[in-house]
């Protein structure tokens, strides 16, 4: 309804006997909206009108870059505009019910339809001041100046009872040092530490949580003895105990990330902080109705000083911890890596360290046990899988290959061996190794060891051929022997052995290994 109307309506109401009060309710206006109409004659209304729409507004010189903001970003809110406008212009002095009012009248005059993602919360008590500061960690998708897509990790803090923030941002993700670090530059930011600590249960400061008892990660354990800080860690699936801090983690994403065009993490880190100081510590908090950076100027007042420095924070190893997943993988950058079968029932969660060469090792923090290495990837979306994680070596024909092999002097020779001769003859693998297992307990060690070795030069992965090098190998060494004890008897003229010129054909040919061999060693 435009104000013409407005007045008309209003104008016949009164005529129909109705209240000024029951008018205003009819019509969704304020009374006074009512009496200044109700003032007013026709003559009067025309003039104002018209006046409305040739007078000149404070935002004018800034329609068309609001504009193009608004069209470009159809669900940008009218705070957000209004804390662009003045990263942008310093100069500017402008209320939010201006720059609401005026993108409302440009969303309804160009027709820009506002997209809205509603979240809820439940609002619980203030706490005192200098009581609590909670924490948590939120992510975004940033476009760089390239128009590339760009992955951002934060951690974000804010003082319950004055609301007063902080924020920190990684382009990559965040170790439990990157942590402890971001916790000391937030005790320098808020000028104290307070009585208590709250977080959700991320993996990289909590380990567990055993009915209440906390069982930290080593290195923030050592560091919250070191600043003798108290802790309390929410329950699962329980956003209401720390919902300051998830309006904060909304706060940021939508009023300053969203749309906003990354350069480089120190350049971002910095808009961040002068982000704070500008808007989110500056405007007036929708709950509280005060500025956070009136009500920190007396809270701060009761936070524990924070003396000296924290020196042995350069000694931990930079780590992240990954949580295991049901079938024995973990996620690191969009890949999934395969652990062996059985971690995710011994282990909740595991440490991993990318290394220079490009390599994943992944280990349990409190042992140090390497539980398996990966070369990273260079696409997303892969699994790097080691096809040791995929058998259970205690059972069956895994536990066998393992019996054979240990059976050998060059253990990790004979596992290798073994597990292509399984690849080669996978329905008939049990058969192969009762044959190997009968030789091996029948040969000695050295023998063994030099049919290994032949059969791995020559490619001869069956056990047949392995029977057959082993005959080979002792008939030369009775041979040898034979020829040191008669030196006077003159060898044959031909290039074959007389063993072999003597030894009748089997059914499966041992000449033609005793050429392949013989030839071998003459070249």
């Amino acid at each position: 309804m435009d104000k013409w109307e407005m007045y008309i309506e209003i104008q016949q109401l009164i005529k129909q006997g109705f209240s000024k009060s029951k008018v205003a309710n009819k019509l969704g206006v304020s009374r006074s909206t009512v009496y200044r109409h109700l003032k007013k004659s026709p003559s009067d209304m025309a003039v104002w009108v018209e006046s409305l729409q040739t007078r000149k507004k404070i935002l004018d010189p800034y329609k068309e870059l609001i504009l193009s903001w608004l069209n470009e970003h159809p669900d940008l809110t009218a705070a957000q505009v209004q804390d662009w406008l003045i990263e942008r212009h310093k100069d500017l002095k402008v209320g939010e019910s201006t720059v609401r009012a005026f993108v409302r009248e440009l969303r309804k005059d160009y027709q820009i339809t506002k997209e809205t993602s509603p979240r809820e919360y439940e609002a619980i008590p203030d706490l005192p001041m200098g009581q609590q500061i909670q924490v948590d960690f939120g992510h975004t998708k940033q476009k760089t100046s390239d128009n590339k897509e760009m992955k951002l990790n934060f951690i974000a803090f804010v003082l319950s009872n004055s609301r007063y923030k902080y924020q920190e941002w990684l382009d990559r993700p965040f170790t439990t040092q990157d942590v402890i670090q971001a916790h000391e530059n937030a005790f320098q930011w808020f000028s104290g530490i307070p009585k208590e600590l709250v977080y959700d249960q991320d993996s990289l400061i909590v380990v567990s949580e055993n009915g209440g008892d906390l069982i930290l990660t080593k290195e923030f354990q050592q560091y919250r003895e070191t600043r003798k800080l108290n802790l309390r860690v929410c329950r699962k699936a329980d956003p209401e105990s720390k919902g300051k801090i998830e309006n904060v983690v909304g706060f940021i994403k939508y009023n300053f990330a969203k749309h906003r065009v990354f350069q480089n993490i120190e350049a971002w880190n910095e808009q961040g902080w002068e982000w704070l100081h500008r808007t989110g510590n500056y405007k007036i908090h929708n709950t509280t109705k005060k500025r956070p950076v009136e009500v920190f100027s007396l809270e701060k007042q009761h936070l524990r000083p924070v003396k000296g420095n924290v020196h042995f924070l350069n000694n931990y190893e930079n780590s992240i911890t990954r949580s295991v997943r049901k079938d024995n993988t973990i996620r690191y950058l969009s890949n999934r890596y395969s652990l062996p079968l059985g971690t995710f029932h011994k282990y909740e969660t595991v440490s991993i360290k990318e290394t220079d060469d490009r390599h994943l090792l992944i280990y349990y923090r409190e042992t140090g046990e390497l539980l398996a290495k990966h070369q990273i990837p260079d696409g997303k979306g892969q699994l790097m899988k080691d096809r040791q994680h995929t058998r259970d070596r205690t059972k069956g024909i895994d536990a066998f290959i393992d019996n054979v092999a240990n059976r050998f002097e060059e253990t990790t020779m004979a596992f290798d061996y073994l597990d292509k001769l399984r690849e080669k003859y996978p329905r008939y693998i049990r058969d192969q190794l009762h044959m190997i297992l009968r030789e091996t307990k029948q040969q000695n060690a050295q023998i063994l060891t030099a049919a290994l070795q032949e059969c791995i030069k020559r490619n001869l992965y069956s056990a047949t051929d392995f029977s057959d090098i082993i005959l080979y190998l002792q008939r030369q060494r009775q041979d040898h022997e034979t020829t040191n004890d008669n030196a006077e008897i003159v060898s044959p003229l031909n290039s074959l052995s007389g063993w072999m010129m003597e030894t009748e054909a089997q059914k499966r040919n041992v000449d033609t290994y005793t050429v392949l061999l013989e030839e071998g060693e003459a070249n």
